[in-house]
């Protein structure tokens, strides 16, 4: 329903299953006591509550946490990392430069849009193959249609530092045997075992144990948005620290200039034009 009449019953209230704060009493997060049954949760234990209105086991979490912490680099040159340090560079503020960084996260070709597309690509492909649907066919539509995979390549490097790290304690947790994690392996053997030779980076494997946690779409993007946070504000603090406006130079000879050639000035012959006219 929509049109003037739904606007009028949303005049003057705010209809909400999520929660409110009564001011001076209590807090209501999800249909709980904020400062009374939730006051002992760890924060990604509220965080990914208050996204799936579910709570997970102890090793999910730790889980979930080794995601957020092997994808926090403090190195400058990454590219939202970069407008992080920018901002310190500039002496903004650490709360726009990292909140802007965290923008530019959304990037679609390696960023949020990537995950977005790795998580569909993960449960639609595993809904696929349980219906009967080979493996091989399930690629290579995909390949057709993208001219890639999301999750899988990386142009920098030909491994990912972050998976034998990630597997290693998924194993400790007994969570590395789920059917998306399976499928994300033999993807990876498939691509490796053909011509295309792009192999596994973290954005599928993580993809795969979102799904494997029953995270859906949205959750899974919502869950893995401040996955690069930690090593934001060190960019920022650093370049801060430095001499403004010092952060990444670029010099004149360092710009490719395609527009039209150096031209003489004259002012005296302009002028006398202009003044004939």
């Amino acid at each position: 329903m929509n049109g003037p009449e739904f606007l009028q019953q949303n005049v003057d209230c705010l209809k909400s299953s999520m929660g409110a704060c009564f001011p001076g009493e209590r807090a209501v997060f999800r249909g709980h006591d904020l400062h009374g049954e939730l006051k002992d949760l760890d924060w990604m234990e509220l965080y990914v509550f208050g996204i799936t209105g579910r709570r997970f086991t102890p090793e999910q979490l730790r889980l979930m946490h080794a995601i957020w912490v092997l994808t926090s680099y403090p190195d400058a040159r990454i590219w939202n990392n970069r407008v992080a340090a920018l901002a310190g560079s500039a002496r903004s503020t650490g709360t726009l430069g990292v909140a802007a960084a965290l923008a530019v996260s959304e990037a679609s070709i390696y960023g949020r849009g990537i995950d977005v597309k790795a998580i569909e690509f993960i449960t639609v492909t595993r809904k696929a193959l349980d219906n009967g649907v080979e493996l091989a066919d399930c690629v290579q539509a995909e390949l057709k249609k993208h001219r890639g995979i999301a999750g899988f390549g990386r142009p920098l490097a030909s491994g990912d530092e972050r998976i034998a790290p990630i597997m290693a304690l998924a194993h400790s947790l007994g969570l590395d045997e789920g059917p998306h994690v399976r499928l994300a392996f033999d993807v990876n053997e498939f691509l490796l075992s053909g011509r295309w030779r792009l192999g596994m980076n973290f954005g599928a494997i993580a993809a795969a144990f979102g799904a494997d946690l029953g995270l859906s779409t949205r959750e899974y993007y919502l869950f893995v948005f401040p996955a690069f946070l930690a090593g934001m504000p060190p960019c920022f603090i650093e370049s801060a620290q430095r001499t403004e406006g010092a952060l990444f130079p670029l010099s004149c000879e360092h710009i490719l200039y395609e527009g039209e050639p150096k031209r003489s000035w004259q002012p005296e012959d302009r002028l006398l034009k202009s003044v004939s006219c």
